[in-house]
Order: C-alpha cells, then structure tokens, then sequence
C-alpha cells in the first residue's frame, strides 16, 4: 500500500492506491471519515482481505457474503467498491442494497449466508463510513477477528480467487417486515411516533409499525443523509427531546427513536418521559419472563442494577448476566449462554429463540415494546414504567483519556479497588459487596449503589457511569468517589457532560 501520510484527494496515487487508515478498525467493527481515511481503493482492499479471511475461516465452502448500506452520498459507492474486492477473492456476494444493519443480518437466514458485510456509520455525522462483519450468524466479528483483518490488509496478505459471483436482491424489504409482523395484529390500537431523524430506519419502521397495527405518526422519516435536525442517535438527549415533545402534541402513547441503521431504539412514554433503555430493558425482561421457565438475560456492565435486584424478576426465577459493553459482546454472549434476550443501555437489545434470532433490530425490540403494552391493555407505558423499583442513573459520562492510554489507566483503576477491598476497605463508608471487572471495573456497595469506570470501544475517552436504589444523595457520592480516583490521573482530561451535585 502507498504511504498514508502522502495520500490526499486530487492526486493521482489517491486514485491509483488503497488508502485505508490503521485507526478505523475498531474492537467490533470499522468507522473511517470518508474520504480523509478511506478511499474506493481502499474499501475494495478491505473486501479482497474480507473476502481471503472468510476463505480462511471455511476453507471447503465458497464464501456467500450478503452487502448492504445505508443512506449516505457515498454509501453505495463505497458498498460496490468493497463488492469488487470480494468477487475478485472469491466470494458470492447477495447484494441487498439500501437497508438497514438488521435487515441484512436477516438476509443472512433468509437467503442462507453464512457471512455479512454491512456498509455504515449508524448514527455518526454525515462523513463517517463504516463496516459490520460477521463469518457465522448471527454473531458480528469482535477484537480478535478485526485483528486479524487489520493485520491481513495492512500486511497486504490478501489473496485473489476465482469463484467469485454477484446476485443483487430487490425484494427484501417486504419479507423483512412480513417476518417481524408474523406475530399478527395487535388488539390495542396504539398511536405512536416513529422517529428516524432523516436516517435509512425512515424507509422502515413506520410500514412495519403498521404492519402489526399501530397508529404511526412519523418523525423525520424522509432520508437526508446531512440529517438536518438531529443526528439519528436515541442516546442523544436533543433526539429524545424532539421526539418527547412530539409525543406530547399528538396525545401518542409511546414514541420510539431510531439510530441510523436501525439496530436501535430509544423509547419515550406516553408522557414525554424519555426511559433509558436499560429501564426499558427490565420492562421487557419482567415480560418475557412471565410465560418462560427459568430464563436468562445478558445486559452490558454500563446497565441498572435491576436485573439482579428486581423482585418481579427474582419470583420468576431470572438470572442476569452483566457481560462487556459492545453489540457484538453481548450478541456473542446471549449465543454462547442461550439466554433468552440481551440487553445494552445504549439500545442494542438481542432477543433470541422463540422471538428472535439474537442479533440487534431496534425495529424488532420497538414491536416488542408494543406487544408487550398488548399484553398489559389497561395500562399506560408511564404505568408500567412507574411498576419499577425506584433507583436514580446517571447518563453515560465520558472524561477523555488518549487511546494509547486509556486502558492502562483503567487497569490502575481496577488495581485500586482490588487493593482496598482486600484490605476491607469502604466506599462512602459502605462495604463493597462485589467488583465485576469483565469490563473496566463495577464497584457494587452493599446498599446496591454502584458505580463503572470502563475504557470507550469507540473514542479516545473513557465511560463512567453510577447508579443507586437507596437515594440521590447516593449516586452523587458514588460519583464523587470515582471523580476523585480519576481527579489523581493527569491523563484524564474533561467530561463531554459531568454529573451536576443538585
């Protein structure tokens, strides 16, 4: 490959030669700015070393890959070029074209492909590119596949192959949603707001909302990929605060937020209130534990305490399993235990046999929503949402720390709490109960209050989060233990939002 550094649009070797940054393979997928980082030669070098490693990974089957992208100016061009480069190592490649991330790792089952490769940047800035992969479904790759990605294309070990087809399939979308109303109609007409914020969701989930009965007022559902009001993100409180007001107007009884590819959902009831979906998450687990035996739920270390506390959960004899933060964690490990849903505070929710397939679909977990609401007919979401014990969360904090350094600091960090819980020491005054340290460290006190210091899968920063069950004033002392920890770390810079001691 030619020399990075000296690669820039307008030039002949930007036109001749792959330009692929080291930067954009992350722990779980891949996000390059398009196209500072990543060039049409460069997404077809990601797919020529796409395609040899799914060769390596199944060596008696020719790989059959399905591609999709989602609505950028440059999407589709990127989505061909990574196509060149998987026929020309070999592989059969089923193009579905515009389409959502679930929708294509549907298209794994329903046209029988073991591999998927799709093109998009969720609900980052128009700008931003980026690809999911996945070998065997429904799982995604994690850090030690892109690894070896990352060091096959940047080592130029990539193989060229005959054997390589393309089919394109235009027909998806209608079974796509015909499979997530298969569960029929519901018996409460519910009026809801779908709000998709200009992203690709747009062309979706309102004909699948009324596929199964809703009311749909929809909210931004027209594609423009400059997203002119809002980034598609239901983490992002300016979404969840449009989407609240709209609510409010239109007498909705529940609005819905959809990231930019749609394998998420944020919820707002029916009185604005927005829910963090990890909240939303425990309605869901109390539901579906209702009518299982035994079940068992997988939620990421950043989620509420609830899981393992709740009593309505407890009498039905759930098990919670808090695992790492990341899609393709929790997607990995809902398979590896057979648990019957996972759950991510970001939204990410995985719903396995009988309802699902185990992958993320924020469309799939807004028609769980909704039947759940069916199943509970003379009572508002605001009610069901006021069933749950009372705890008091924090939003996701991020205090920047550099890439390089982010993770030894979260070691330190870990090492300080094993040491003062083997010394039997206390956190405002509290015995710790447990430290979970799958994941950077969870710091649980015997009142239940907690508190997470993780290094970010996504950006130099690191992730803290705090909660309590007892009061405010809890969650802010924990917050203010684990400020001071970091306050001795000169390599942590500023909050993006910092806790306020009100």
């Amino acid at each position: 490959m030619a020399e990075q550094t000296a690669m820039r649009p307008n030039t002949e070797a930007f036109e001749r030669e792959p330009l692929i940054a080291e930067s954009g393979f992350r722990e779980y997928d891949a996000r390059w700015l398009y196209p500072e980082q990543l060039n049409l030669r460069g997404a077809q070098r990601l797919g020529e070393g796409l395609g040899t490693l799914l060769h390596d990974l199944s060596r008696s089957v020719p790989p059959a890959i399905v591609v999709g992208h989602d609505y950028r100016a440059y999407s589709a061009a990127i989505k061909h070029a990574l196509t060149i480069g998987l026929i020309s190592a070999g592989c059969q490649v089923r193009d579905i074209g515009l389409a959502l991330s679930p929708v294509a790792y549907y298209a794994q089952f329903a046209l029988d492909c073991p591999a998927v490769a799709m093109v998009t940047a969720s609900h980052n800035e128009n700008g931003w590119t980026g690809v999911k992969m996945g070998a065997a479904r429904p799982l995604t790759f994690g850090p030690e596949l892109m690894t070896r990605l990352k060091k096959m294309i940047l080592n130029g070990h990539v193989r060229k192959r005959a054997g390589g087809s393309y089919i394109y399939i235009d027909d998806l979308k209608g079974s796509y949603i015909a499979d997530l109303a298969k569960g029929g109609k519901l018996k409460r007409r519910l009026k809801v707001v779908a709000a998709c914020g200009n992203g690709t969701a747009g062309v979706y989930a309102p004909q699948a909302l009324e596929a199964i009965g809703c009311e749909v007022i929809a909210m931004d559902c027209t594609l423009d990929y400059t997203f002119p009001h809002y980034n598609p993100n239901p983490e992002d409180l300016e979404m969840l605060h449009a989407l609240s007001k709209r609510v409010r107007e239109t007498g909705a009884d529940i609005g819905f937020a959809f990231d930019g590819d749609g394998d998420r959902c944020g919820v707002v009831d029916n009185t604005g209130m927005e829910i963090f979906a990890d909240k939303v998450g425990v309605m869901l687990a109390r539901d579906l534990a209702a009518t299982r035996k035994n079940p068992v739920f997988v939620v990421d270390v950043k989620s509420t305490g609830l899981y393992g506390t709740d009593p309505v959960l407890k009498a039905r004899n759930a098990t919670t399993d808090y695992w790492k933060t990341g899609h393709s964690y929790i997607k990995r490990r809902v398979h590896a235990l057979g648990a019957l849903a996972g759950f991510e505070k970001s939204g990410h929710f995985f719903f396995n046999t009988p309802v699902g397939r185990g992958y993320d679909d924020g469309i799939l977990s807004a028609v769980m929503v909704c039947r759940m609401m069916d199943r509970h007919a003379d009572k508002t979401l605001a009610q069901l949402r006021g069933e749950l014990p009372l705890t008091w969360s924090s939003p996701t904090m991020s205090p920047v720390c550099d890439d390089d350094k982010k993770y030894a600091v979260v070691d330190a960090i870990t090492q300080h709490y094993l040491a003062k819980i083997k010394k039997g020491g206390t956190v405002m005054g509290r015995k710790i109960a447990s430290l979970n340290t799958v994941n950077g460290v969870r710091i649980t006190l015997e009142d239940g209050t907690w508190g997470l210091v993780r290094a970010s899968s996504n950006k130099p920063g690191l992730v803290v989060v705090v909660e309590s069950p007892a009061s405010k004033a809890n969650m802010h002392g924990m917050f203010a233990e684990i400020d001071a920890v970091l306050s001795g770390f000169p390599e942590i810079g500023s909050y993006d939002q910092k806790l306020k001691a009100a």
